[in-house]
């Protein structure tokens, strides 16, 4: 499953409306001391690499690609775990990002009397309370509240710096065919808004939406960041009226995608991506 279609699922997950709890828990209560885990998301891999517990992972999902997991089992993706491969490691407790695709599987883990650690990523809020959670239950408590203080941390100073710029109206793309925009409710809204910028999709009634190009053109933003998987669809749209007058940019690295302990690494590269003229080599 690619990181688009987990985010359409995501979507969906953060439609069901804001009772969803950011942590949850399934099967059985995890040992006093966790010895064996396995991530079932590559940002609930970050987490625990993180926290400095990377020694207790056996096991992760198929799209991570952080060279200190290199050598793990790969145990199926987002929406598709292997219930069999996964229990044949016998964690100790399994982390989970939940969404309507992955239920059965996850429910069957936590049937099979395995600890389930399921944490909502859908908002900022959603990652601080992922990040605190997995803390405790991994022994790193106190490494768990500097991460999630240090995010906090890095919001505040960002918003401090764009206090008084021009707000910069931004259409931040995930997918091009279809076109997948960053809604309302996402971390993504919330981290554009930390920013400086203007989500010209915040009206759009949902976290992951799929927007019509038409709806784009008409918004008119400033600046389109592009996060797309491949370049289909993008000289098309870059050649519309509306579109075409945009600063289209490509996110400098992944951690803008990944809602966990990177979140403030994107944060700051996004306000750089919105105002250039700040960098640092801009002042040379």
């Amino acid at each position: 499953m690619s990181a688009l279609a987990a985010l359409l699922t995501l979507g969906a997950l953060a439609a069901a409306g804001p009772e969803s709890a950011s942590v949850q828990r399934l099967g059985p209560p995890a040992p006093s001391v966790v010895h064996r885990v396995v991530t079932l998301a590559p940002s609930l891999t970050d987490t625990v690499l993180a926290l400095g517990a990377g020694d207790v992972l056996v096991g992760v999902s198929r799209f991570d690609e952080r060279p200190e997991v290199g050598a793990l089992p790969r145990v199926g993706g987002f929406v598709d775990p292997s219930v069999e491969a996964v229990a044949a490691l016998k964690p100790d407790l399994v982390l989970v990002q939940p969404g309507p695709g992955n239920r059965a599987p996850v429910e069957a883990l936590a049937g099979l009397r395995i600890s389930i650690l399921a944490l909502r990523l859908s908002s900022v809020e959603d990652v601080l309370a992922a990040l605190r959670a997995t803390a405790m239950a991994l022994g790193r408590t106190r490494r768990g509240e500097e991460l999630a203080q240090g995010l906090e941390a890095t919001r505040a100073r960002v918003r401090a710096r764009a206090r008084g710029l021009r707000p910069v109206r931004v259409l931040f793309a995930y997918g091009l065919e279809p076109l997948v925009v960053a809604g309302p409710g996402s971390f993504a809204d919330e981290l554009l808004s930390d920013a400086g910028g203007t989500n010209v999709a915040a009206d759009a009634g949902r976290a992951y939406p799929v927007w019509s190009v038409e709806r784009a053109l008409g918004a008119r933003p400033d600046v389109v960041l592009d996060a797309s998987e491949g370049a289909a669809g993008r000289e098309a749209l870059q050649s519309l009226p509306g579109l075409r007058e945009a600063r289209w940019v490509r996110l400098p690295s992944a951690a803008l995608l990944h809602p966990g302990p990177a979140l403030g690494q994107g944060l700051e590269e996004l306000f750089l991506v919105l105002h250039p003229t700040l960098a640092p080599e801009a002042g040379r």
